[in-house]
């Protein structure tokens, strides 16, 4: 079947070929389809949609394009994925947490985009970690270890890569089913024997309607069950930031006082203990979800978590002994400005992506592809909702390279927070998909 026929297919929405999507992605990765093809392809797949056994077979054609890892270890391989949201370390505390309990982390992360925060550039805030290592040396890391988190090699998912291109700049990034490829391809070309998927909603997510993460949830369950790997979905509130700071090395920070026992960021915590527990009992490695939330916490509070990500961090070229060294080394931001509260209430409502986009024009994220990433800057000491404060009492604390961006910064914070007479609470687990 031609490029074409396939364009034609999805437009008509006709059936398509045993193959078709398979022979699309092969001419993705080597070139051979051209960039008005993807952009005719994603348009019609944009609003036709390719319907669950389209999902499954695109995104199997897009995970053997390239590198597909196998494993023989004596536990099984696990992986955890997030659509992103604001102060979101759950990666840094559960891959670590998962190892300490006998499973294998192959994790293949992402660098920030839009209002959200990237995994690798977090990490990248230790000096000397290295992200970006070969197929060997992931092996290497993981197998001795118990965790990599690392970024994805050019030959995991080629034509995920061209095809994201395109629908970046053709109107089409909203395509359920193009989404659920791209997620997919990339996490399961890593060999996963289970996934967990962190599906945000809320005011700091990519899909803020709970209808829109629910769609989302159901097909990537769907899809990747469909091609081969148990997978759960758990939908979580973004209504407000998910630790106590955003920003690269200060949400690092709080990694590290978690890891060292400290009681800080409970959503957070509570937020990985949660998706870990369920992965756990998806791999086998727990009798259900009950007892793999204990396993975890466990994992985080007996100090073998943190001994893993100290052995990871040292494994990929950052400094020893990170954990019990404390917050020494991290970057630190030369400003430090309070946002005050303009009237005493209750903190009711919160704009995370205003907080998103604040540490974006901090510096701590990516307007455009080439800007370079300030790792110091950002937010600390963020105010949960559902607090009381008084008249002038620190919402957060911004940490700024510069004095007009510190100012920006607190007007932003300030119009963010709303602050009224009562709060309703929102449940952190909003709900779930999968068996």
């Amino acid at each position: 079947m031609t490029t074409r026929t396939v364009i034609e297919a999805v437009r008509d929405r006709t059936p398509l070929p045993a193959g078709a999507l398979r022979s699309f992605a092969m001419g993705l990765a080597d070139g051979s389809v051209s960039d008005a093809q993807v952009g005719a392809f994603a348009m019609a797949a944009l609003l036709n949609g390719l319907g669950p056994s389209g999902r499954v077979r695109l995104t199997e054609a897009m995970r053997d394009s390239g590198d597909v890892l196998s494993w023989d270890l004596p536990g099984p391989v696990l992986d955890k994925h997030s659509t992103g949201g604001i102060g979101d370390t759950v990666s840094l505390l559960l891959a670590p947490a998962l190892a300490a309990c006998g499973a294998y982390v192959p994790m293949i992360s992402g660098r920030g985009l839009g209002h959200t925060g990237g995994t690798l550039d977090k990490l990248e805030a230790f000096e000397g970690y290295r992200t970006n290592i070969s197929e060997a040396q992931l092996r290497k890391v993981v197998t001795e270890t118990g965790c990599a988190i690392v970024g994805a090699t050019g030959r995991v998912a080629p034509a995920d890569r061209r095809l994201y291109a395109v629908r970046d700049v053709t109107a089409t990034v909203e395509s359920i089913d193009l989404i659920t490829a791209s997620i997919l391809s990339k996490k399961l070309a890593a060999g996963l024997g289970g996934l967990v998927l962190d599906v945000k909603c809320g005011s700091g997510a990519f899909l803020p309607t709970p209808e829109a993460a629910q769609a989302l949830a159901e097909a990537l369950v769907e899809t990747a069950n469909g091609a081969g790997c148990p997978t759960r979905a758990l939908l979580t509130d973004m209504d407000q930031s998910l630790a106590t700071a955003a920003g690269n090395a200060l949400e690092l920070a709080e990694v590290l006082r978690i890891l060292r026992g400290e009681a800080t960021s409970p959503r957070l915590r509570a937020a990985t203990v949660s998706l870990g527990g369920a992965l756990l009992s998806l791999g086998g490695l727990a009798d259900d979800t009950a007892a793999g939330d204990a396993a975890i916490e466990t994992a985080l509070r007996d100090g073998r978590a943190a001994e893993v990500f100290e052995r990871m961090v040292a494994a990929l070229g950052g400094p020893r002994d990170v954990v019990s060294q404390g917050l020494a080394g991290l970057p630190e931001a030369p400003i430090l400005r309070e946002v005050p509260a303009p009237h005493a209430g209750v903190l009711n409502g919160c704009d995370a992506r205003a907080l998103g986009w604040s540490v974006v024009s901090l510096g701590g994220g990516r307007q455009t592809e080439a800007d370079r990433v300030d790792p110091a800057v950002g937010l600390s000491e963020i105010l949960p909702l559902g607090t009381e404060v008084a008249r002038g009492q620190p919402l957060a604390r911004v940490h700024a390279a510069r004095e007009d961006a510190a100012d920006r910064a607190v007007a932003e914070l300030q119009a963010a927070f709303t602050i009224g007479a009562d709060f309703t609470p929102q449940p952190l687990i909003l709900g779930e998909v999968g068996p």
